[in-house]
């Protein structure tokens, strides 16, 4: 391992590191930084600091972590497998069918812990099969994946705001805070299983990422280098598709994460898929944290919706990486 990596892997280490203590920190009730590793341990600080930090924000920022990694590893797959520097997962329709499940969810009153991302995990992975399975009509290819998740997309939007308009307004505010995101409501039994559903996709998407390096270089150049470009477009579509169901499921529309992450490591790092795919996944996960304690300390005690911090973050932060983009083209 050279120098250079040995700085970017470690900076990036500490800045999400940095991200995960500002996040315990920030909210309603300030807590000092400097008492983060004794309320962690339980071996002193304020009984109250504890219960806050052990049971409520611990919990969302492990999520927050988690579904910032499902983000950034999907982008970076998305915009490998596509050849679009613009590819994000909520691009391809995977998330319209996600956010009508759940706020079909919410009408009906399936709003537990485990029955809304439930049954916004089934809504996002049957988006994932329509899209993939009307591409397939049309010799599947990338432009047509993206046409077809847009068309999917619009489609469940256009179903998701007819079901908003004929519920009650209590309904519609609750789905309106979670479409911004919300990572407010972490359930420990449902991290922990979305962890294990998380850790052999990424493992299996880090065997791949040979065959994603060979599809960056086009279509016809990897099949004339000896790749099955069909069954591997559909597996790693699958896979990137699947994270990005998960994340829906999680914390709702959270935008920009998978559009940015990718971006901001592949301009230190370069395109090669087997470093970008983990500093993909950590950047996303740090992002996320980041502006969820952003989200919760601005308007303390009030929260904002934590898909509204990534925008604000998110836009200039991309304006930034494509003039950067520019200067190195």
């Amino acid at each position: 391992m050279t120098v250079k990596s040995v700085f970017f892997w470690g900076g990036l280490a500490l800045l999400v590191a940095a991200a995960t203590v500002f996040s315990l920190c920030a909210g309603a009730v300030p807590i000092p930084c400097g008492d983060i590793f004794l309320l962690l341990t339980g071996e002193g600080g304020n009984p109250l600091h504890q219960t806050i930090i052990r049971q409520i924000r611990l919990p969302r920022t492990l999520l927050g972590l988690l579904t910032g990694a499902c983000l950034g590893t999907s982008g970076c797959v998305f915009q490998g497998v596509l050849r679009n520097p613009l590819a994000d997962p909520y691009l391809l329709g995977i998330s319209g069918g996600g956010a009508l499940a759940g706020v079909l969810a919410m009408a009906l009153g399936f709003t537990t812990p485990i029955a809304l991302p439930l049954a916004v995990l089934i809504g996002a992975l049957t988006a994932l099969g329509l899209v993939y399975g009307v591409a397939q009509a049309h010799r599947c290819s990338s432009s047509t994946l993206i046409l077809s998740g847009v068309m999917v997309g619009s489609f469940a939007t256009a179903l998701l705001l007819l079901v908003l308009w004929h519920s009650p307004l209590q309904t519609v505010r609750s789905a309106v805070f979670w479409l911004g995101g919300d990572l407010s409501t972490p359930d420990l039994h449902l991290l922990m299983g979305s962890g294990l559903i998380f850790l052999p996709i990424f493992l299996l998407l880090t065997l791949l990422t040979p065959a994603l390096d060979l599809m960056t270089l086009g279509e016809e150049t990897a099949a004339d280098l000896g790749l099955s470009v069909g069954l591997y477009r559909l597996l790693l579509f699958a896979l990137a598709g699947s994270l990005t169901a998960l994340a829906v499921a999680l914390a709702g529309m959270v935008g920009f994460i998978g559009l940015v992450a990718p971006h901001a490591v592949r301009l230190t790092i370069g395109p090669g898929h087997g470093r970008l795919l983990p500093a993909a996944a950590m950047c996303g996960g740090g992002f996320l944290v980041l502006a969820d304690g952003f989200s919760r300390w601005l308007l303390a005690p009030a929260e904002l919706p934590i898909g509204v911090m990534t925008a604000l973050f998110g836009a200039p932060f991309f304006l930034f990486l494509l003039r950067q983009g520019e200067k190195q083209g």
